[in-house]
């Protein structure tokens, strides 16, 4: 039996996985969830699935918490970041999702690993902004990680053809000429930068095909998404800037593919719906009975492709730049320049779902800070997380 700690138990990815271990109570069991504030909801999900330990992270919200589970004493509950990190790396845990969303991930993942617990990865900007720590964390500790991200597990599932070790993500493997990351184009796809402009946050949220937080549906909308699915399709796959390819294909029926250097081209369709790289990550190598609603191409009839706008998605344009600059310091070097780039975006994705600026807004806070940014190589995490307070009070002001 796999069990399972769950960060960010409350959001989408976190309350999806819990689907999964209603569907498969005999093989799967949680016995740690974390959330950052919705105390209700995590109340009521400890009263559910039974977990040994559950973590609040607003302290402020940890009396109520206590309150609502005063007749279950049996379960231990903390709070905080060190309450986090605690769930991330629980004994009586076998692998640890991390289901958070921002930079937040970063230290109880780490956690995990330094723990030995297998990893199931849907916290993106855990690997743009520390890869050049986790990554290596991960080999040292001999610990599996796997993605979450559709695409990143399409990329995954078309690698298992490589001969080798099947738990093997094949870093830099010779085989691989690149990787094409799709993208559907978000809600704005065909729209000008001039257009976007008066767009509000409902107009935003209104993503085409997939359901998802709204932080995530936001960078959906901007490009900046698929950005930092970029950056971190580099650390997973060991891959240079020059072997990443985004295509736009708004149907999100193939979720991405790998080209190899005789040629061929493999990849993975289905239908756009999370629960099926939520249940890979978590049940692999074993292929479960379907979860996800049958793909039916004649239905679909065509898949489109088309080259990125780059110049009316100016946000998703920078982060192409940014990864250029970041692998020419070294393929495992790292900077802090994804880490601006990705504080930045959530500081102005905040203010943009708070009403605070406007859409196009969030680019030009993006470009602020990468241009007065001195780039670092090689942070320590301490200097990642310096970046990210400095960036934090930079755009305050």
């Amino acid at each position: 039996m796999k069990k399972l700690s769950v960060l960010g138990s409350t959001g989408s990815i976190g309350k999806q996985t819990l689907e999964l271990v209603r569907r498969y109570p005999d093989e799967l069991r949680v016995t740690a969830l974390a959330a950052k504030s919705s105390v209700k909801l995590l109340a009521e999900q400890a009263r559910e699935f039974h977990p040994e330990l559950v973590e609040i992270y607003e302290e402020s919200a940890y009396d109520e918490l206590r309150e609502r589970l005063s007749d279950m004493p049996d379960v231990k509950i903390v709070c905080g970041a060190e309450g986090l990190s605690e769930c991330a790396s629980y004994d009586n845990a076998t692998m640890t999702v991390v289901a958070l969303v921002g930079m937040i991930g970063i230290r109880p993942t780490i956690a995990a690993i330094k723990a030995g617990k297998t990893i199931a990865l849907a916290n993106k900007e855990t690997l743009v902004a520390a890869g050049h720590i986790i990554v290596p964390l991960t080999e040292q500790y001999n610990v599996s990680l796997y993605p979450i991200d559709s695409e990143h597990s399409a990329i995954f599932q078309s690698l298992q053809t490589l001969s080798g070790d099947r738990d093997c993500f094949f870093r830099g493997h010779p085989s691989i000429r690149r990787i094409l990351l799709t993208a559907s184009g978000g809600p704005f796809r065909g729209k000008t930068k001039q257009e976007m402009e008066s767009f509000t946050v409902e107009d935003a949220l209104k993503h085409p095909n997939w359901s998802m937080g709204r932080k995530i549906t936001i960078d959906s909308a901007t490009m900046v998404n698929k950005g930092l699915e970029m950056m971190e399709a580099r650390w997973l796959f060991g891959l240079s800037a020059d072997q990443i390819e985004v295509l736009v294909h708004p149907q999100s029926v193939l979720h991405s593919a790998v080209e190899f250097v005789d040629g061929a081209v493999i990849g993975q369709m289905g239908t756009p719906d999370m629960r099926l790289p939520i249940e890979y990550a978590i049940c692999y190598p074993e292929r479960k009975a379907r979860i996800a609603d049958e793909l039916d191409l004649f239905c679909v009839g065509k898949l489109e492709f088309f080259r990125p706008d780059w110049e009316n998605f100016p946000a998703f344009s920078m982060a192409r730049d940014v990864l250029a600059t970041d692998c020419s310091y070294g393929q495992m070097t790292g900077t802090t320049l994804p880490v601006v780039y990705n504080a930045a975006n959530e500081f102005a994705v905040a203010e943009f779902l708070a009403g605070e600026c406007g859409f196009m807004d969030i680019p030009r806070m993006i470009e602020r800070a990468t241009e007065k940014h001195s780039i670092k190589a090689a942070p320590s995490l301490e200097d990642v997380l310096a970046a990210e307070a400095e960036v934090r009070e930079m755009l305050s002001r």
